[in-house]
């Protein structure tokens, strides 16, 4: 059951880099751990390629961390 603990779930898909970067400094600043996948991949083969950048939080955390960006994204409309 060790891996379970470990489990990383996607909380947000987006082509911008900038709205990763923007939601793992909010989750940081929560206390909320996250992690950008496919950060480099634009730089590796191009952005025609891409599909875009995950970031993604421990299982655990991915209700809170979604709260938290939902509550980021009505501040923006």
């Amino acid at each position: 059951m060790e891996n379970s603990k470990k489990t990383l779930i996607t909380i947000l898909d987006t082509s911008f880099i900038h709205k990763i970067q923007i939601a793992k400094s909010l989750l940081e600043s929560k206390g909320i751990t996250s992690y950008i996948f496919d950060e480099n991949m634009t730089s590796i083969i191009g952005t025609a390629i891409s599909e875009g950048y995950k970031l993604k939080v421990n299982h655990l955390d991915a209700d809170l961390a979604i709260t938290y960006l939902e509550s980021l994204t009505e501040v923006e409309e």
